[in-house]
């Protein structure tokens, strides 16, 4: 992408984020949609009313002093994954293709608790509002540059052709009042999965707000890397 292409992205984003913060400071936006409910939802069922911001695969609920931030491969420049942050709480998702008939929560969920361990880690599972989650603690090295652990939850729901991801980290990783809105968020997420042929497992595509997709999406690498972090592009609160 050039530089000039990056500009109008940067431009359209900026315009798309002025709309929403008018909408919040004038009272237009909802509760989370989908809270309570049994969301995550596809596109096919997602509910009416209330007001999301649209970033490709995921249509995320606007709520009022979150920020969104969306995280871009260095090499190719495509956005790989959104990360909420809320007081001192944070949430990555991301959407990946699923075969037809068989979901892939199950096998990722074990997959991720092997790496957690293989690197130094724990992990184990535990009941959720989306079913079964995995919470683990991961090498991470402290403030003062100290080795240290830092605890994060896996989240999961498989839908249909479609698996959401959600790593919740920070305060919401172990306080349940401080993971409710990320859940709220989480559960009124909607997942557009396309007609497109994606190989299971494979990120479903994300733009900025504003930008048009890429006519062809190669694989966006390996799904388990899930907390490296890119550049942060563009923020809505």
């Amino acid at each position: 992408m050039s530089w000039l292409r990056k500009a109008k992205v940067a431009d359209d984003a900026a315009a798309e984020v002025e709309e929403v913060a008018e909408a919040v400071a004038d009272g237009e936006t909802e509760a989370a949609p989908g809270a309570g409910t049994t969301g995550p939802f596809d596109e096919a069922d997602a509910p009416a009313g209330g007001r999301r911001i649209d970033l490709g695969s995921l249509r995320l609920p606007v709520v009022p002093n979150l920020a969104v931030r969306m995280e871009v491969d260095r090499k190719s420049g495509r956005p790989v994954a959104v990360t909420l942050n809320h007081e001192g709480s944070t949430m990555q998702l991301q959407a990946f293709a699923a075969p037809r008939t068989l979901g892939v929560w199950d096998d990722v969920r074990a997959e991720l608790a092997g790496q957690a361990t293989a690197n130094g880690g724990t992990a184990k599972e535990i009941e959720g509002r989306f079913g079964t989650e995995l919470a683990a603690e991961l090498p991470a090295k402290t403030a003062d540059g100290k080795q240290g652990k830092r605890r994060v939850r896996f989240i999961g729901v498989d839908g249909p052709r479609w698996f959401l991801r959600g790593v919740i980290g920070g305060k919401a990783a172990t306080d349940k009042a401080a993971a409710k809105l990320l859940e709220d968020v989480f559960a009124g997420a909607v997942v557009v999965r396309g007609s497109a042929a994606h190989p299971p497992r494979e990120l479903l595509p994300l733009t900025l707000p504003g930008a048009r997709p890429a006519a062809t999406e190669a694989s966006q690498g390996d799904p388990l890397a899930l907390l490296r972090r890119g550049p942060e592009i563009t923020e809505v609160r």
